[in-house]
């Protein structure tokens, strides 16, 4: 009986060794199937990759990785343990990337042909790809942490900048803004009115002009039947209504310059008007923006408003006491 138990025991603590062994065997991901394969991949930088992370293929862990060493020229080789063969990609390139949230990383075994779309990625292969030898090109993907980090900065930014146009854009800077435009829409009418009466001005001249070249083909053409005629005026003595011809020509000539010349002064004397008129319309509406003087004040200020509806108020008592006791107002006598 004592035997038994003896043998017993044994042979539970045989079976509880191959299991832990097996336990073993299976946490590392060895296999006893066949020769472990060996593949070294090269990096500018590993981020939280490290020795015992697992190696994965379209999702699948195919193995783990063994080691990690410094190279030369800034290079970075991982060197990854295959637990059996499988069909990698020809152009394989391998990513380090965070697995979880938790901080676990893996080694994901991807096409150099489809890399994700990340110009840092890109480039990281390409250099490494470039650096020849036979491994594999690889590339980081930044953490988790990181991310968080630019987030954090990138919000930081949001909000300093938020806060200075917030302190910039007060209600008083919208007032003056307001005013400004009002001021702006108020010259630009101005602006336009004038233009309207020049546009009248050079309206009236453009006629006075074109009477005046009437009157001076006219006289061209009075001027050449004289010359037509000349050898036969002489012989009939028309030379003297020639000459009066000429001087009253020169006479209307003389006519339309003046008022060419007064048209013209009077549109400077326009433009003057309009000026002094622009000038003073501004004058008196700066002083009603600003409150100051008898308008704005009357503007700005409320109490005329609270007078008058006070003095209503009175008005409107005084009637309801005269309805009320008419004889404390108003004495009536027959005799």
């Amino acid at each position: 009986m004592r035997r038994r138990d003896e043998l017993i025991v044994g042979f539970t603590v045989v079976i509880a060794l191959i299991a832990i062994l097996a336990g073993a065997l299976w946490l590392s991901g060895t296999t006893m199937s066949r020769t472990p394969d060996f593949r070294t991949a090269r990096f500018r930088t590993v981020g939280g990759l490290s020795a015992g992370n697992p190696v994965v293929l379209r999702g699948v862990r195919v193995g783990k990785v063994v080691s990690i060493t410094l190279e030369g020229d800034e290079w970075v080789e991982a060197q990854f343990q295959i637990n059996d063969e499988y069909d990698f990609p020809e152009d394989a390139a391998v990513i380090a990337a965070s697995a979880s949230l938790f901080g676990e990383w893996q080694a994901e075994i991807i096409s150099r042909l489809q890399p994700p779309n990340d110009p840092n990625v890109i480039a990281d292969l390409a250099a490494a790809f470039a650096a020849g030898d036979d491994v594999w090109p690889g590339a980081t993907l930044p953490d988790i942490g990181q991310l968080t980090a630019q987030a954090g900065r990138i919000a930081t930014d949001i909000a300093t900048v938020s806060s200075r146009v917030q302190t910039a854009f007060d209600s008083n800077a919208v007032v003056h803004m307001q005013g400004a435009i009002e001021n702006f829409s108020t010259v630009t009418d101005q602006i336009n009115s004038f233009a309207l009466e020049q546009t009248e001005a050079m309206d009236g001249l453009g006629v006075s002009v074109m009477s005046g070249v009437g009157i001076m083909t006219d006289a061209a053409e009075m001027l050449q039947g004289t010359i037509g005629r000349l050898d036969s005026a002489t012989s009939q003595g028309e030379i003297d209504s020639i000459i009066q011809n000429a001087q009253a020509l020169s006479a209307e000539i003389r006519d339309v310059a003046i008022t060419i010349s007064e048209l013209i002064a009077v549109i400077h004397n326009n433009q003057a008007s309009i000026q002094r008129v622009l000038q003073g319309a501004d004058s008196v509406m700066s002083d009603l923006v600003a409150g100051t003087g008898t308008v704005g004040m009357l503007i700005s200020d409320s109490a005329l408003y609270i007078e008058t509806v006070r003095t209503v108020q009175e008005m409107r008592s005084l009637v309801e006491d005269i309805k009320a006791n008419p004889r404390k107002y108003f004495k009536f006598s027959v005799f």
